[in-house]
């Protein structure tokens, strides 16, 4: 992940910090060392639009609802709370879970 923080580093806080938690969620869910490509973008609807793609169409993510004392569990949440939408793309060779963004400042 170091690496694509670094390819990362002329977005803003929050492209970052989106791609940062979804990168996280293949980690957790998938193992380390999954293989995975990050897309960062502008839409043709003047968004900035992030994704991150994985070689499992099976294991989608899930919006949960943590309390004070849970470890876990907020990631998608945060990615919601900035984000003005994000899905999932299911294909037989994977899927993309992505995010639109207020288009940020040209870096």
């Amino acid at each position: 992940m170091p690496e694509v923080r670094h390819h990362l580093r002329a977005h803003d806080y929050e492209v970052r910090l989106c791609a940062s938690e979804l990168m996280t969620n293949v980690i957790d869910h998938l193992g380390e060392g999954t293989p995975v490509s990050v897309r960062v973008y502008v839409t043709d609807s003047d968004r900035t639009r992030v994704e991150v793609t994985d070689p499992d169409p099976r294991a989608l993510p899930v919006l949960m609802h943590a309390t004070l004392t849970d470890e876990c569990g907020r990631g998608l949440t945060l990615v919601g709370a900035l984000a003005l939408r994000w899905g999932v793309e299911q294909g037989a060779g994977g899927k993309t879970v992505w995010c639109e963004l207020a288009t940020e400042a040209a870096p």
